[in-house]
């Protein structure tokens, strides 16, 4: 997992061959002017989504992991209070994995909450389990899918 600003987005670029093209989105795109879901970067193998909506407590997280794409989460306003934990420590699968949505659940608790504000992304491989859109109020957001090399 990688938290920082979204003005430090680019000293990452070298970790996935897809974060070129998706950094360059997030660069490039005035994000809040976005319409709500699915936006194709590069076909399947990078797209963005914008949620707006309410944050849901921390009562009510749920781990998620993927195993096919990378998650970079740009929080454009609100405190998304994302939970993390690391998918190998997770002991509560809930439903098994599905490879149609490439999610997983987990009914462990994080092992840490991180607060992501307005500008700052984080950054979740396929071994992070996280819990997203936690804390309170209204969270605008987006979350940016770049497949696994």
């Amino acid at each position: 997992m990688i938290l920082d600003r979204l003005e430090e987005i680019d000293r990452y670029a070298s970790l996935c061959s897809g974060f070129s093209k998706a950094f360059k989105f997030l660069n490039e795109t005035k994000l809040e002017e976005l319409d709500l879901g699915r936006h194709e970067i590069d076909e399947k193998r990078v797209y963005a989504i914008v949620f707006q909506g309410a944050a849901q407590p921390r009562e009510e997280a749920k781990l998620e992991a993927h195993r096919k794409y990378i998650d970079i989460q740009v929080v454009l306003s609100g405190t998304d209070e994302m939970g993390w934990k690391n998918k190998k420590t997770c002991e509560k699968p809930e439903g098994g994995y599905d490879p149609e949505s490439d999610v997983e659940f987990f009914t462990d608790p994080p092992d840490t909450w991180i607060d992501v504000k307005p500008d700052a992304f984080a950054i979740f491989f396929p071994r992070d389990a996280h819990a997203p859109a936690i804390g309170s109020g209204e969270l605008h957001k987006v979350i940016v899918k770049v497949a696994v090399d």
